[in-house]
């Protein structure tokens, strides 16, 4: 769940608790170029105030009007279409004939909402089921994996941080990343044995390790969902998570450091139990070439890399 759709469960939970009746709008089917994607929602309050978004804009007004009048005097969810013909696309603003599909809760639960806002705000990964039939919902304990579904009987979403960054090292450029990685859905873990650094890690929103970072690696285990990257700039830290993480299944694995360095590094690392497709693997010097200097600059360029490779975009081959 990211920021944005996490600010949408505290305000529909806080306007419930208030007394006033309130809509939830979920994005269940795309076709063709849509805005937001599946699972994206949208809290909508009797009188017309809304919490997040699921187009972008384009279809929020009329959907506004039919909670109003209509849906919220139901019992059950609705099912609402926008951009079936061209016509109603380019009505609604759809970009290139774009339909979406939407499931409209009259009803949700409060001591539900409730929960999950615990559970999600404490890294928990919790899966929600809407009874399509009778509105109801459950919550489960979900996983990394799950995936979105809507059938005819129930909707299913995976709500908690799906994704997962491990930063090896406390300073200033690792909590600017961490900042922009929470931001981003993921759980952020912090991983440095330096006492000097022990304290500039006190937060309740990141989990931070004081171990080694190789024996920290195994021990939490690292999946095709995790992102690891070193920015201690110290070898003798570094290279040891490089050497546990580049054998694992994380789908990003970058280092700090100049080419001359990520060179001299890579050379290192063939030195040990590594072969040349894993090191190969490491993405050096970390983040996409942006010109950046300072440290917040070049916490945007990690994570936009990282969010490239997660979502499966060529990065440009650094020489």
């Amino acid at each position: 769940m990211n920021s944005t759709d996490l600010s949408v469960l505290k305000t529909a939970v806080t306007w419930l608790k208030e007394g006033h009746p309130v809509a939830i709008a979920t994005v269940v089917q795309t076709w063709g170029s849509a805005p937001r994607p599946v699972g994206s929602w949208l809290a909508i309050r009797d009188d017309g105030q809304v919490a997040g978004s699921v187009s972008g804009g384009c279809v929020e007004d009329d959907l506004i009007r039919r909670v109003q009048s209509e849906i919220l005097t139901r019992a059950t969810p609705e099912m609402v279409i926008y951009g079936v013909s061209q016509q109603e696309a380019a009505r609604f603003g759809l970009p290139c004939g774009g339909t979406l599909r939407l499931l409209v809760e009259p009803k949700p639960e409060l001591a539900v909402l409730e929960q999950l806002l615990e559970e999600v705000s404490t890294h928990q990964i919790t899966r929600r089921t809407v009874g399509l039939q009778t509105g109801k919902s459950t919550l489960s304990a979900g996983t990394r994996h799950d995936e979105f579904s809507c059938t005819d009987q129930a909707m299913c979403t995976t709500y908690g941080p799906r994704w997962r960054l491990v930063i090896i090292g406390a300073g200033q450029l690792s909590l600017y990343t961490a900042d922009f990685a929470l931001a981003s859905d993921f759980e952020v873990i912090v991983i440095d044995p330096r006492e000097e650094y022990a304290e500039g890690i006190n937060r309740q929103d990141v989990s931070f390790f004081k171990g080694m970072p190789d024996d920290v690696l195994l021990e939490i285990g690292v999946d095709p969902h995790t992102a690891v990257v070193a920015l201690t700039h110290d070898p003798k830290l570094d290279d040891m998570a490089l050497m546990e993480a580049l054998k694992s299944p994380a789908f990003y694995v970058g280092a700090l450091g100049s080419r001359k360095n990520t060179q001299k590094r890579k050379e290192r690392l063939l030195e040990f139990d590594l072969n040349q497709e894993q090191v190969g693997r490491l993405h050096g010097p970390v983040g996409l070439y942006i010109g950046a200097l300072t440290p917040p600059e070049i916490a945007i360029s990690i994570l936009a890399e990282v969010i490239a490779v997660k979502y499966g975009i060529s990065i440009p081959k650094k020489e």
